[in-house]
This record gives structure tokens, sequence and C-alpha cells, in this order.
């Protein structure tokens, strides 16, 4: 999975690794995912787990593959920031459709904030946290980001 993406402009560049995120994931290549990370990077999973450096990365979600048929990510930036010279913020929406089926589980969407950084001319993902976009008390939005995410399935 390619790291090297300074041909594009920087906000599509922050957008291209966290699509090559959700494909490395999808295609249950844990490889490719742990590659995208820093060598100390960290995650928050949508559980609230913590993994620490690309190592813990990679033979985490290896279990994970080992262990469960993960569902398929479909997933919509929502921002793109630059917060300092090569640090930039994402922040993404996504759903999750079950392997075998065809729509979203609304009971896992998520919201995603990636933050990635610029070592030489290579961006890395530095954090990335998947939270359950639960909306506790409001249906109303709950209903309204399902609908958007089936929109890209």
């Amino acid at each position: 999975m390619p790291t090297l993406l300074t041909d594009l402009p920087n906000k599509s560049v922050i957008s291209t690794l966290y699509f090559h995120l959700l494909a490395a994931w999808n295609e249950r290549d844990v490889r490719a995912y742990a590659a995208l990370f820093a060598e100390d990077a960290a995650v928050v999973g949508f559980d609230g787990s913590q993994m620490n450096g690309r190592a813990e990365i990679e033979a985490t979600v290896g279990q994970i593959f080992a262990d469960h048929m993960t569902a398929v990510y479909v997933g919509k930036v929502r921002e793109v920031k630059l917060v300092a010279p090569g640090v930039a913020l994402l922040r993404a929406v996504c759903g999750m459709v079950p392997r075998g089926q065809t729509d979203i589980n609304p009971a896992v969407n998520a919201v995603q904030s990636l933050l990635a950084t610029q070592r030489g001319d290579h961006w890395q993902i530095t954090l990335f946290q998947n939270t359950p976009a639960q909306f506790h008390g409001r249906p109303d939005l709950a209903e309204a980001l399902t609908n958007e995410l089936r929109a890209l399935v």
C-alpha cells in the first residue's frame, strides 16, 4: 500500500490515505493496513481498545481478521484540515456492511478521526480513532447518517 503521495495536493493526499486504510481493512490485508501507520502510531478502536505502535496494530488487527469475519467499511470524508506544516486532521463518517449482505448495519455507524504526519515525502497515520455514532436520544441524526452512508453502498 503506497504512502508516497506527494503528487497530490495535501488534502487529497490525506483523503487518499484514509481510503487506502479502508481498502486494506476491506481486503483484510493486515500488512497493507499496518504499513499506513507511523512506527509510533496509536489507534483507538470502536470498542475503546487501544493499540500503540505499528507492530501492535498489525498484531491486533491480524488477530481480529483471524477470529472474525469483518464487515466492509464505506466511508465519507467530512473534512481535511492542515493544522500545521506536515500535520493534517481528517474527519469522516463510516458505515459497515456485514459480509454477504448488501445493507449497512446502522448499529455500528461511526465517526472517525485520523491525524496524519508528513515524514520526508511520506504521509503516515499517527492517530486513528473510531467512535460509535450512537446519537443517544437523537434517532433522527442516527437515521440521517445511515441514509447518507447507504447512498455510498
